[in-house]
């Protein structure tokens, strides 16, 4: 069926939304049982301001603390040129070139403290400080773009005027984009609208590949993520044991994104290749669930693999 590329995010969206500080080298501890786990590309930390999200104020330090390992790359999220050069100076973090922008405007402000018109200008600088760096490879992302708990539904025709934003941005600053990330940020999105909508991309830019940021808060997660499967998606974002959420969602309870080891496993029962051990996964997820002291919503971690039957008799 081929394989299935797994960006996890557990480490970042988990420790910005917990309300107790988790100790620095219990998250080293959990990246480094993930980097074990066969995953090839693991978000380890953001670089955004501490006041805003005093669970990343630690990020030098826990990049600086995780063990490398072969063939694996460590990524953390920087939304703004400032948080790039920090991400830079630790010499440790691959930097994605990613250009990312929002449906919503209202969400960009409370996330972000940027309009539109601010965010154009941010992504130049940024794209410049990419280029800087060496990195030549670019990714275009919108938040928000199934919908918003700020400003309502978000529309097909929102969606495309946000993605074509960040295409004039392209064309003006002669990059391209790999790929376009659409992110239900306050899981807004259904199986019906990731089809609708990751559709109606695919139509409009067929030549670059659509993935997905997928939450659950609703409980559509999983179902979301085999929909993206149906419409041709093979690049999604998850987070072990369904850690974390995102603290500007203002919705109390905003749920991480799809489970790293349940989308592992369906991937897996439909034939796609996703380079990872379950086992060891399952074991970091219970890792985890130690860590922050309270229950995550994982559904392999807890029910366990299905066991091949043993003939009786």
């Amino acid at each position: 069926m081929g394989h299935v590329e797994i960006h996890e995010k557990g480490p970042r969206e988990g420790f910005q939304f917990e309300k107790r500080a988790i100790e620095t080298s219990r998250k080293i501890a959990l990246i480094d049982a993930l980097s074990a786990s066969g995953l090839k590309r693991i978000q380890v930390a953001a670089f955004v301001n501490p006041q805003r999200v005093p669970g990343w104020a630690d990020a030098e330090a826990v990049v600086a603390g995780i063990a490398e390992r072969d063939g694996v790359e460590f990524t953390a999220t920087c939304l703004n040129a400032r948080g790039v050069q920090r991400a830079l100076d630790t010499g440790r973090i691959t930097i994605d070139g990613g250009v990312t922008t929002s449906a919503s405007e209202p969400f960009l402000i409370r996330n972000q403290n940027q309009d539109f018109e601010k965010n154009k200008a941010d992504l130049v600088t940024k794209i410049a400080l990419y280029r800087q760096c060496g990195v030549t490879e670019f990714h275009a992302g919108v938040m928000a773009a199934f919908g918003c708990n700020f400003a309502g539904p978000i529309t097909v025709d929102d969606l495309i005027a946000s993605v074509q934003r960040l295409m004039a941005i392209a064309e003006q600053e002669g990059v391209r984009y790999s790929e376009i990330m659409l992110y239900d940020t306050m899981a807004w999105a259904t199986p019906a609208t990731i089809k609708t909508y990751v559709g109606a991309v695919q139509d409009r830019w067929p030549d670059i590949p659509v993935a997905l940021h997928l939450h659950d808060t609703r409980g559509m997660g999983i179902a979301n993520a085999l929909a993206g499967l149906q419409m041709g998606v093979r690049k999604f974002d998850s987070s072990v044991a369904g850690l974390g959420g995102c603290p500007f969602a203002g919705h109390q309870g905003a749920a991480g994104n799809v489970c790293t080891e349940d989308l592992a496993f369906m991937c897996g029962d439909l034939g796609y290749e996703t380079g990872v051990n379950l086992d060891a996964l399952i074991e970091a997820a219970l890792l985890a669930e130690e860590i922050v002291g309270h229950p995550l919503p994982g559904g392999i971690m807890h029910g366990g693999l299905l066991k091949t039957k043993v003939a009786c008799g």
